[in-house]
């Protein structure tokens, strides 16, 4: 028989007590773990609400910055803004104008001359190069400079030409002869009250010669128009003579960019082809009318009433003399007012003339006119347009024309 297990009292209280302990014990390792997760949890909450906090703090100061602007601009004048604008775009405009107006001078310029002139050709590019840059202000600065070299050279090239006159004056004229030629070519030195001036001109009697004005397109031309030297207008229509005709507006100008060698006043060539009639603005401008042993100017072009029974009609500014008096008076117009070969045309009694009064302006042509005894005279294109043609060139040959008058035998 086994014994009985038997328990003492105070064993069996220090078991419990070591129970309760080792039961309080985890309690205590898990309340900590619990409390250490929350904590960590607690934590990352908190990071993540301070980077949302400083992100909207950022947010917050972007709205600020935008408002602020927002507020800036609500307050600016958009008046004045517009006129800063336009007053920008104007001087752009004429800071862009003033290059196309020195570019021409400066091409005027190397039709008259052999000179190198790459210095000013220097000037003009630094100057388009600060255009381009939007620096206004210098460009500006840098094409007066331009203009005022141009302008210097020119004096020089008409003081040149005027002693290189007065010298041949003395070795091939010794006095002027103001009495024109009854027929054929003539160079002559003229006195008038402008001063005495070298004429190259030609005569025709209209009772043996028709005077025609001959196209080198066959009707009205806007632009890109073709155009023909005088010694091709000479040679196609088997002429004797010839000059330049009216003004137009050459391929090489800037300014002339969609109306190349086109031109806008009134003409009827001898194909009774009339031009312009559409451009009635023109019908105030001068012109002359030839018909069949006869000539007439008019002091506007609207007297002639396209009669299609004359020969030819060409229009051109200004008229020279009208009646045995002189009628042109200077318009402001600076390139008749600068000195240069000036063509025309003009009558005495029954002889026609064409020619080029040498080293003069528009009004001192008229003073020349006025001299030699003429009736009646038209100014005509100049600069490198002049060409007269008899038996070969006279003066010239210049670029290439889009009308042309012409003698030739009945």
């Amino acid at each position: 028989m086994k014994p009985k297990l038997k328990l003492h009292k105070p064993t069996l209280k220090l078991n419990l007590k070591l129970l309760t302990i080792s039961f309080n014990t985890a309690v205590v390792v898990s309340s900590v773990i619990t409390i250490s997760a929350l904590v960590n949890s607690q934590t990352q909450a908190i990071d993540k609400f301070t980077s949302l906090a400083n992100e909207h703090q950022n947010t917050l100061q972007e709205l600020q910055s935008t408002s602020s602007q927002l507020e800036t601009v609500k307050k600016e004048d958009q008046r004045i803004i517009n006129q800063n604008l336009q007053k920008e775009t104007d001087d752009i405009q004429n800071t862009y104008k003033s290059s196309v107006a020195s570019y021409e001078n400066l091409l005027k310029l190397k039709e008259k001359t052999t000179e190198n002139l790459d210095s000013l050709d220097k000037l003009y590019t630094e100057s388009i190069i600060l255009l381009s840059d939007r620096k206004l202000s210098e460009a500006s600065v840098k094409f007066s400079e331009l203009n005022s070299q141009i302008e210097n050279k020119e004096t020089k090239l008409a003081q040149e030409a005027a002693k290189a006159a007065a010298e041949i004056a003395v070795k091939e004229a010794p006095s002027a002869n103001n009495t024109p030629p009854g027929s054929g070519y003539s160079r002559q030195y003229v006195n008038s009250e402008a001063g005495t001036f070298l004429v190259s001109m030609i005569a025709a009697d209209l009772a043996s010669s028709r005077v025609i004005v001959d196209t080198a397109s066959a009707s009205s031309c806007p632009n890109n128009c073709p155009v023909l030297s005088l010694a091709e207008y000479v040679s196609r229509n088997n002429a004797f003579a010839g000059i330049n005709g009216s003004y137009f507006c050459p391929s090489t100008y800037p300014s002339c960019a969609g109306k190349e060698n086109s031109f806008d006043t009134l003409l009827m060539n001898k194909d009774k082809t009339y031009f312009n009639s559409d451009n009635n603005v023109y019908s105030t401008v001068p012109a002359v009318i030839f018909g069949s042993g006869w000539i007439r100017f008019v002091s506007r072009s609207q007297e002639w009433g396209r009669d299609t029974s004359i020969d030819s009609m060409i229009a051109n500014q200004g008229l020279l003399m009208l009646g045995g008096n002189v009628t042109y008076e200077p318009d402001g117009d600076p390139k008749k007012g600068s000195k240069g070969g000036r063509s025309f045309v003009a009558n005495r009694g029954n002889s026609v003339y064409i020619g080029v009064v040498h080293n003069a302006t528009v009004a001192e042509s008229a003073r020349v006119m006025k001299a030699l005894g003429m009736e009646n005279a038209l100014n005509l294109d100049s600069g490198g347009s002049t060409a007269l043609w008899n038996g070969g060139y006279k003066v010239g040959p210049g670029r290439s024309l889009p009308n042309a008058i012409l003698f030739i035998k009945k």
